[in-house]
């Protein structure tokens, strides 16, 4: 059983035990080893802890049984800062007499291949594969711990890596120690810290829902949806007989197994038979992500069951939404199965292909739908505290993070420094702030935010950013990546770099201030507030014109500048028209990208505009979140037109089926259509807004959030022109009530609601309970 970091005094102290190397490794790529100690214990005395981690990946056996049940431990970290290590109650494994315990070791993150093929890293953050462990006793009493004393053998993982995938041979089980151990000198254990997340953990298999045959005979099996995880299978035949699974996220327009999305990722199994008995197996030390596995036989064996093994960090779902659009309610399972699938250690841009890697821009787009749709706030504060410990010392952020360009600027010089991406910084512990009420992360984060503030600020000295053009140059950035072209012959308007990058930098400098009034460091507060509004006039400046025309004249632009309170009063209704017209060019379809989408629907409805964000949300045509789910989807596409309408992928070089980033749609549905969102000056939830958004197409409407408050419930229906709008506040947290102006006959469990503010909209305390609100749609 793991024990959380604070529940036992063993995951507290100084470690007494060392990293160790085992010296029949043969360095990466090569076959996996394993460390082995045997003790006595004359009387077991009761319980017995076991604390551990690793240079690479490591799985720990006691006297032959799995210690815990979660994958890829250690974990994913900025490796030379922080190592986490997982604490074990080992009780039910120990004997009295002799005990064993060994220790296999993968390479991982930690020394596979890493990046792309022009530009692969290998030994990224370290040549040597090691573990550190201490077995302690019911008193806390050292038992064991990792010293020049193990022993060290080969495991039968032949060959593992993150992109590879794994070779076992089941014929080199239970082989014996055949080398000793040497501590590894100069590893830091200051750099090791409690597990701060809740780890990496199977979720319920998936069957089979289809096999078909390809033209080499080799069987192709369907399990219905996309996911990050692995294949388990049983198999029978003779010893030396080999299995062989590659991985697919579809089959192609001709319906044959497609692994170009792969890209140069081997993503594989081979499997070698001992014979005799059923053999089980699945792999230990890597994943993939796929939907369809095409499997080979050399030799004679037979595969008598197989399933997939979704696997993900993201165990405890905490949001639902449903409407009567199926698929609208589709797209949201899509975007939980992408969150899954992308939340294994670290918040990636994909599970499948040669990158896995810790993208910032997606996830500081994404992180408000995470903390909806699953209980995320360990997994970002850690993903925070990477982000402090890969920033550079001028202040940039990487584009990933971990960053396994840290000190190989010469094989990849340059990556970081991208406004939107570097703003995870300031933007996800504002969020763990809203969502969990964590001030200590912000507290924690601030001295970042402003570095990256100040950095972002240098690029051009001053408040318009001017970022470089070229890819490394201090200061690219990759502005609203992906957006849709539209017809090539006449393609949308794309936001410039420039006016995205000021805008990021209004946005960083605005949470910065708030960040720092709530620690309450008054003086910083002042000094980014007074640039937040500075940043803001030149935005309006530079990039508006005397008729309230923003200079790229695009949806992004308009979104993000409406959104953020960036429209002067005197240009707002010229703005709104504008607004309106590049959704119109655009034949009323998307025309954002990954910074873009996530603003486009709550834009126009903060400017009065629902019935045309829920005609672009809900038309079915690409660009668009339905077209996805109509042509299949399972999970959320990278790029809107991933396939085409004739079913023919776009790029395959470039072209991932589970990216999250365009489900940040998602957060709208909760907190525009069902309505609820938190407060962030009560965070936590500890005070909600109800603020619905009617798209009579959808209803019935029902959502729920599994807040730390409690539950929230709402939901709506509409019969003619009246709406009947439920709701559940939490026991000890607070409500209010927010009916737009056109939302009219307000009446709150009977009471009717007459009073308005200046801004035209209906206000109403709500008290914890249930409560059911009735208002018309009057249409102005």
């Amino acid at each position: 059983m793991l024990i959380r970091a604070g529940e036992a005094v063993s995951s507290q102290g100084a470690w007494v035990a060392e990293m160790i190397h085992p010296s029949v490794d043969q360095g990466v790529g090569t076959q996996s080893s394993f460390l082995r100690k045997t003790f006595n214990l004359s009387s077991r005395g009761g319980a017995g802890t076991l604390r551990i981690s690793a240079l690479g990946l490591y799985r720990a056996f006691i006297n032959g049984k799995r210690v815990g049940d979660d994958l890829l431990t250690p974990g994913w970290t900025s490796y030379w800062d922080r190592l986490s290590f997982q604490t074990y109650d080992v009780s039910a494994l120990l004997q009295d007499g002799d005990n064993t315990i060994d220790v296999w070791l993968g390479d991982g993150w930690y020394r596979s291949r890493m990046m792309w093929p022009r530009n692969q890293l290998f030994n990224t953050w370290g040549d040597k594969i090691g573990a550190i462990a201490e077995l302690r006793g019911a008193n806390g009493e050292l038992i064991v711990g990792t010293d020049g004393t193990w022993q060290s053998g080969l495991a039968p993982v032949m060959k593992s890596g993150i992109y590879y995938g794994e070779n076992y041979d089941a014929r080199a089980e239970n082989a014996p120690v055949s080398g000793g151990a040497s501590v590894l000198g100069g590893f830091d254990k200051s750099t090791l810290l409690p597990a701060e997340t809740t780890g990496v953990h199977e979720l319920p298999a998936l069957p089979v829902v289809k096999t078909f045959a390809d033209a080499q005979g080799r069987t192709v099996y369907d399990f219905g949806q996309n996911a990050g995880g692995y294949v388990a299978f049983t198999v029978e035949g003779e010893a030396g007989a080999k299995i062989t699974i590659e991985h697919a996220e579809l089959t192609n327009h001709l319906g044959e197994f497609d692994r170009e999305s792969m890209r140069s990722a081997e993503a594989r199994v081979e499997y070698v038979l001992k014979g005799g008995a059923p053999e089980s197996y699945r792999p230990t030390f890597s994943f993939f992500g796929f939907r369809f596995a095409r499997v080979a036989i050399e030799g004679k064996a037979t595969i008598t069951d197989i399933k997939m093994i979704p696997i993900s960090s993201a165990v405890t779902r905490t949001a639902n939404f449903s409407s009567a659009n199926p698929l609208v309610n589709r797209l949201v399972e899509n975007t939980v199965w992408s969150q899954r699938s992308n939340f294994i250690e670290v918040p990636t841009d994909c599970p499948q292909r040669d990158e896995r890697l810790g993208w910032t821009g997606d996830a500081q787009v994404f992180a408000p739908t995470a903390c909806y749709l699953h209980e995320s706030h360990g997994m970002l504060v850690k993903y925070v505290r990477d982000l402090i410990a890969d920033q550079r010392p001028d202040g940039a952020i990487p584009h990933v993070v971990p960053d396994p360009t840290r000190n190989h600027e010469d094989v990849i010089p340059g990556f970081y420094g991208s406004t939107g991406w570097g703003d995870a910084i300031a933007v996800i512990p504002w969020t763990l702030y809203s969502h969990y009420g964590d001030r200590a992360i912000l507290e924690e984060a601030l001295p970042a935010m402003v570095k990256w503030n100040d950095f972002v600020w240098s690029i051009s000295d001053g408040p318009i950013v001017r970022p470089p053009a070229g890819w490394g140059e201090r200061g690219f950035t990759f502005g609203d990546w992906l957006q849709p072209q539209g017809d090539f012959a006449k393609p949308y308007p794309t936001i410039g770099d420039d006016a995205a990058a000021t805008i990021y930098l209004y946005i960083s400098s605005h949470l910065a201030a708030k960040t720092a009034e709530v620690v309450g460091d008054l003086a910083q507060a002042k000094r980014l507030n007074d640039r937040a509004a500075e940043v803001k006039k030149a935005f309006q400046r530079e990039f508006m014109t005397a008729a309230g025309r923003i200079g790229y004249n695009d949806q992004t632009s308009y979104a993000l500048g409406f959104l953020w309170d960036l429209i002067p009063p005197e240009h707002y209704e010229a703005a709104k028209g504008y607004f309106k017209e590049t959704v119109a060019r655009a034949h009323g379809r998307i025309g954002t990208g990954f910074i873009g989408t996530p603003a486009l629907l709550p834009a126009l409805v903060k400017i009065g505009e629902a019935e045309l964000a829920g005609s672009v949300f809900l038309q079915e045509g690409l660009p668009g979140w339905l077209f996805q789910v109509k042509m299949g989807a399972t999970t959320i596409w990278e790029r809107w037109n991933a396939l085409n309408e004739d079913g023919v992928a776009f790029d395959p070089q470039m072209n991932s089926y589970n990216h999250y980033a365009y489900g940040a749609v998602c957060q709208w549905l909760l907190e525009g259509v069902a309505g609820f969102r938190p407060d962030p000056a009560l965070p936590a939830f500890k005070h909600i807004f109800f603020e619905p958004t009617i798209i009579p197409a959808l209803s019935p409407v029902a959502a729920n959030h599994d807040s730390v408050a409690g539950r929230i419930e709402a939901g709506w229906k509409i019969d003619g022109g009246k709406v009947t709008y439920s709701i559940t506040v939490p026991e000890g947290a607070s409500g209010t009530l927010v009916l737009a102006a056109d939302y009219t006959d307000a009446n709150v469990d009977g009471i009717a609601v007459s009073e308005r503010g200046t801004d035209g909209k209906a206000r109403s305390l709500l008290a914890p309970g249930k409560h059911k609100v009735t208002f018309r749609i009057s249409k102005p």
